[in-house]
């Protein structure tokens, strides 16, 4: 993405959602994705949903929980998406991450989708929702439009991938997303972000979120420690 000068480490952490959502993910992996988030001062750590209790518990509201919905596909139907919204935060999740349904997408049923939308964020109430639109997988028409409905759905964020699609978040995608929202949506890029050049890159060009594992590890490998004293 080209030279990024003056890094600042101290923001690009606070912008990082901490994620391991691998399926073979355990206990201990997810364990450690909360220490070290807490020890770099990220926004959250991002776990798969069988996780947020236990992950919740252990954290005793040192860092936010962030769970994923509908997820990786996004075909759920809605009554399961809203669903799994209302158990994932009665479990202690404070942030969710949701895929849009990129079969509707392809069909433009965006009446639909903006239905689906408003009812995940109505579970949803105060707590922080993020829309997962999967940005390989679309037009740029398409991506547009998912703009403009996710902004009228009153969802917080607009997000770029899944991770588990073709295609990460690119500088392109994220200036476009953050183009086409209204003021009051926040970006997310997820995906593919390897460098701490990178990750600063996309919070220059308007990126509010960063959903990534490599950031922390990049630091760890560097002996930095951000400024949070580590959980026992």
């Amino acid at each position: 993405m080209g030279e990024v000068k003056e890094l600042d480490e101290g923001r690009i952490l606070a912008a990082v959602d901490h994620t391991l959502l691998r399926p073979t993910a355990t206990w201990e992996e997810i364990r450690q994705i909360c220490d070290d988030g807490v020890a770099y001062g990220c926004a959250s750590v991002c776990i798969p949903p069988s996780y947020v209790e236990q992950a919740s518990q252990y954290l005793a509201g040192r860092l936010p929980v962030c769970t994923v919905i509908g997820f990786p596909n996004g075909y759920s139907t809605t009554a399961v998406k809203v669903f799994e919204t209302r158990d994932a935060l009665a479990h202690g999740a404070t942030e969710i991450d949701m895929v849009v349904n990129q079969g509707w997408v392809k069909d433009g049923r965006w009446e639909e989708i903006l239905a689906e939308l408003r009812a995940v964020k109505e579970a949803c109430g105060e707590h922080i929702l993020k829309v997962i639109v999967e940005t390989c997988a679309l037009t740029q028409q398409e991506k547009v439009k998912l703009c403009e409905l996710v902004t009228d759905s009153g969802a917080d964020f607009i997000k770029t991938s899944t991770g588990f699609g073709s295609g990460g978040a690119t500088a392109e995608d994220v200036a476009l997303l953050r183009a086409h929202v209204g003021p009051q949506v926040q970006v997310k890029a997820a995906g593919g972000i390897a460098s701490l050049e990178d990750a600063q890159a996309f919070l220059d060009l308007g990126a509010d979120r960063l959903g990534t594992s490599r950031i922390v590890a990049l630091m760890k490998t560097r002996g930095v420690s951000n400024h949070v004293e580590k959980s026992e």
